[in-house]
């Protein structure tokens, strides 16, 4: 599907584009800022992130958990639900 360039949405997002271009200046971060962001985010080193996926235990204990959790958020959603939303039905 191809625009046609005499198209509307086209012409305001383009003159919306050109404003905000002329308004909004690049923002330089703090070298110290950057340096504690980078020190915050930290990636564990391969070795770790390979004996973490290795260890069947703590991964199947994992996956139960996240299991548990969404089966018993749908669990309250339906019952609330059902408690609510069948007022509004009738």
């Amino acid at each position: 599907m191809s625009k046609q360039k005499n198209d509307p949405s086209l012409e305001n997002f383009e003159s919306l584009e050109a404003h905000l271009a002329g308004t909004l200046r690049p923002v330089t971060l703090p070298k110290d800022f950057v340096h504690r962001l980078r020190d915050r985010i930290h990636l564990p080193e391969r070795k770790v992130i390979v004996s973490r996926l290795q260890d069947w235990n703590r991964l199947f204990v994992v996956l139960g958990g996240v299991m548990s959790g969404m089966l018993a958020i749908i669990t309250v959603a339906r019952a609330l639900y059902y408690l609510f939303g069948r007022r509004n039905m009738a």
